[in-house]
């Protein structure tokens, strides 16, 4: 059971697990009006919960809102799938509950990185992870994920802004970073071989290379013959803005996991890096 229907991950997860008809059964519920209480959840071994707020800029005054989904309505769900004797829990968090990039400063995370949320929407990830963990027992596994950026054909959020950016600057800083980033096939596999393998704990999915944004958007300004002027000329202006403007500073800092807390006994990164690149490239008319 996936709860979360009609989401982007939700989706697609489901179609990659029904290519493979004779290990899963398949259905999703939808979360919104609490329509998941509808649900039988006993018919189920597993519940791959994505429901959450995502792809949404927290704005003041909107944290009980944050709460009640990310962290309350998880715990419920995750408490009805208990109850019902689903045997394996997994949970969609986010490698936001370490902190939210804002700053050229970034983020390194090692396996010894705690958690330290600087917003409430990173908070209400980690407090929903929490109350999810104290469900754990013998009987009912937990597995909860905290992905990096999840890119793909038809997603949303900062990649397909980068490809924009691609057709349409001439000049663009030679300022090199690291970056974790998710392939969405590659989290389909993940959660597939997270159910197979019946894995517990919290988990850190990411592609096999780190990105770099600089090269994104070269990749992309070739792809669709766009001429873009790369120089260092323009990086004093990053290391001036990128504490005080947001933007800049989420899109050139260095943002990773370590490689080693990704490595599992079983293969899921079945897509690399510049072939994730080329299947999300999308159709924008040029002049």
């Amino acid at each position: 059971m996936i709860t979360g229907v009609g989401s982007y991950i939700g989706t697609k997860v489901e179609e990659w697990l029904k290519r493979s008809p004779d290990l899963f059964e398949v259905d999703s519920v939808d979360t919104m009006n609490d329509n998941w209480k509808k649900a039988d959840f006993s018919k189920y071994d597993v519940v791959y919960n994505v429901a959450g707020i995502a792809h949404v800029k927290a704005k003041k005054g909107e944290a009980p809102l944050y709460y009640a989904v990310n962290r309350d309505m998880v715990i419920d769900i995750a408490k009805t799938a208990k109850a019902a004797g689903v045997k394996q829990f997994i949970h969609m968090s986010s490698m936001i509950v370490y902190k939210e990039v804002k700053t050229l400063e970034g983020k390194i995370i090692h396996r010894d990185t705690v958690p330290a949320p600087n917003g409430f929407y990173g908070d209400s990830k980690l407090q929903g992870e929490l109350g999810i963990k104290e469900l754990q027992s013998s009987s009912f596994k937990v597995c909860i994920l905290r992905p990096p950026m999840i890119y793909g054909p038809g997603c949303r959020g900062n990649f397909p802004r980068l490809v924009w950016l691609a057709t349409k600057t001439p000049v663009f800083p030679a300022w090199h970073n690291r970056r974790s980033m998710l392939y969405i096939d590659n989290l389909c596999e993940f959660v597939k071989q997270v159910i197979v393998n019946e894995v517990k704990g919290i988990v850190f999915p990411q592609n096999a290379e780190y990105a770099d944004t600089c090269e994104i958007i070269r990749y992309y300004s070739k792809r669709y013959g766009r001429k873009i002027w790369f120089t260092r000329l323009l990086n004093p202006l990053i290391w001036m803005t990128g504490s005080l403007l947001r933007p800049v500073g989420k899109m050139f800092s260095d943002s990773t996991y370590d490689m080693e807390m990704s490595i599992y006994p079983f293969d899921y990164q079945v897509v690399g890096l510049e072939g994730s690149y080329k299947n999300v490239e999308p159709k924008i008319k040029m002049k």
